[in-house]
């Protein structure tokens, strides 16, 4: 089974700064991803053409179950506000999505921690620390059936705020605790290298640097895994036509088969 995480910047190309939907779905099917996480999604907002990104990708994968998360309602840097999950269909939307060529038995939807106010935040280059505001994170978990047994996934985009990134993943993580395993937590996590496994003790599934596009130097994408489930061969991020980051790909196998009721 191959998992992939990828914050796809709502579709577009930093090369010529367009979202082109036919290579947006071009992008996703040369994933071959069974279960991905995306990121940064946009649902019918102008600057996407109105599409449904989580639809399009949804077709291209073959994905027999898609569910689309929204973290703000409106339109990003203009009128937004924070989702509340009561959107009307057609309405603006961005968001995070969970798609699966698996069946999905259940969905869970789970509220992060949100940072009020505005944070001194130091950026690379900068001298001085900006004043910034964040927005709402939101984490999606998915039980999918896989041939060999159910995996419990979970995807999420979490702050770019030092600290507070912490803060989303521990709650993410108490959030699955009860699943018996196996547990996969994926997505931005907006964490370097091995922090996010040190944090949640589960175990890093794929290693590679997955930002800046070009010239990646560092790992903010990550699968993090517990339980009976191992990687079958290395992560890889290939560099694709569209977004800042570049996708992390792994396959993976239950070490036994898992039966839940």
């Amino acid at each position: 089974m191959r998992l992939a995480t990828f914050n796809i910047l709502h579709g577009r190309s930093p090369a010529d700064g367009r979202v082109d939907v036919p290579r947006f779905r071009d992008a996703i099917a040369s994933l071959d991803a069974d279960v991905l996480g995306l990121q940064e999604v946009d649902r019918d907002q102008p600057r996407s053409g109105g599409a449904d990104l989580t639809a399009v990708a949804a077709e291209a994968m073959g994905a027999v179950a898609h569910r689309f998360v929204a973290a703000l309602s409106g339109t990003p840097g203009a009128t937004w506000m924070a989702a509340t999950g009561q959107e009307q269909p057609g309405s603006a939307a961005y968001g995070i999505a969970l798609l699966s060529r698996h069946p999905v038995a259940s969905w869970q939807v789970v509220r992060l921690p949100e940072l009020r106010g505005r944070v001194p935040v130091w950026f690379r280059g900068r001298r001085r620390p900006v004043l910034v505001t964040d927005e709402p994170r939101v984490a999606v978990v998915a039980d999918v059936e896989a041939p060999a047994g159910r995996v419990t996934v979970a995807v999420t985009h979490l702050s770019f705020v030092p600290g507070w990134n912490v803060v989303q993943l521990r709650r993410l993580v108490r959030a699955t605790a009860p699943v018996p395993g196996p547990v996969v937590v994926m997505g931005d996590l907006n964490l370097t290298g091995g922090r996010p496994a040190r944090l949640t003790r589960m175990r890093p599934l794929a290693s590679a640097p997955t930002f800046p596009v070009e010239h990646p130097d560092r790992q903010l994408d990550h699968v993090l895994a517990r339980g009976g489930l191992r990687a079958t061969g290395p992560a890889r991020a290939p560099a694709l036509a569209l977004s800042d980051h570049r996708p992390l790909l792994v396959d993976v196998e239950l070490e036994r088969p898992v039966a839940r009721g």
